[in-house]
């Protein structure tokens, strides 16, 4: 058995930093429920779906147990827990980090052609690329790559080498997964123009030339995935021109660029609920960044 102390020193260190921590036991996975929450008692605790921390006083609920309050962590409550531990986690969203979890050769081979240098932790089989900023969970985004954050845990595995960057647009695109559709055939060749004006865009700072001009270059980009990828550039367009307008007074109109964005990803073949997903995600990513 693991002797807890050195565990719960390092989880202790870790919390001095405002990391939030919690231990795995055997497996390397989170402890069960408390007998509180024991066969879903608890009614499945909401906030493992939202935000919210954890308020079983023993480790409870995965991820969201984690916390970084020392008197939490050496409780009573949380005593047996560590007896048994045989690793410790932390939350990274909760620290405003994401962790890119590489499984093998060919997710790092990836990573390094795809991904802006990073921080750097190796695990038992490959390596975690951690970067500054939060953003959504999602595992299997690419064969062999996690992205854990706000509603998941890493194990610890040390500081590793190298400057953490800032969590790029590329990483935030892999949680907006992209449909296996063709691009539609026989679509019109000269595609329809945006529909944003000033008439929705009372609030607006910017020129309408302005808006028009970054607006029909966003949609040519998204045009020009006609193959794959067009998804991808919807997300990452909307984000891009959401983010001029989050000092203006407002309304500036994004719904309708939000509009002109899926028409764009639409015709070249991605399926309508897809489009208007991967542009709502990328409008909340950068309210978000700008918050």
């Amino acid at each position: 058995m693991t002797q807890p102390v050195p565990l719960r020193r390092a989880a202790l260190t870790l919390a001095a930093g405002r990391v939030p921590v919690l231990p795995l036991r055997e497996g390397k996975v989170p402890f069960g429920n408390c007998p509180r929450c024991a066969d879903n008692a608890c009614g499945g605790r909401p906030n493992m779906k939202s935000k919210g921390p954890c308020t079983c006083p023993a480790p409870c609920h995965a991820w969201a147990a984690a916390t970084w309050d020392t008197g939490v962590i050496t409780s009573p409550a949380w005593a047996p827990a560590w007896r048994e531990a045989v690793a410790v986690a932390y939350h990274p969203g909760g620290c405003g980090l994401t962790v890119v979890d590489l499984d093998n050769h060919r997710a790092i081979a990836w990573a390094r052609a795809s991904l802006p240098p990073t921080r750097i932790v190796l695990t038992t089989r490959g390596q975690h690329w951690i970067y500054r900023g939060a953003m959504a969970s999602a595992n299997a985004v690419l064969p062999g790559v996690d992205v854990k954050s706000r509603s998941q845990y890493a194990r610890w595995l040390g500081p590793g080498t190298g400057a953490m960057a800032v969590l790029p647009e590329a990483v935030r695109a892999l949680v907006v997964k992209e449909d296996a559709t063709p691009a539609r055939r026989g679509v019109a060749s000269s595609p329809p123009r945006a529909t944003w004006d000033r008439t929705v865009a009372t609030g607006c700072r910017h020129t309408e030339q302005y808006v028009r001009t970054g607006l029909e270059r966003g949609l040519a980009r998204v045009r020009e995935h006609a193959e794959s990828g067009a998804g991808s550039q919807a997300f990452g367009v909307a984000r891009f021109l959401a983010a001029q307008h989050t000092a203006c007074p407002g309304p500036c109109g994004l719904d309708s660029i939000g509009d002109d964005i899926t028409a764009a990803a639409v015709l070249v073949g991605v399926p309508e609920p897809y489009a208007r997903r991967a542009v709502a995600n990328g409008f909340q990513t950068a309210r978000e960044s700008a918050a």
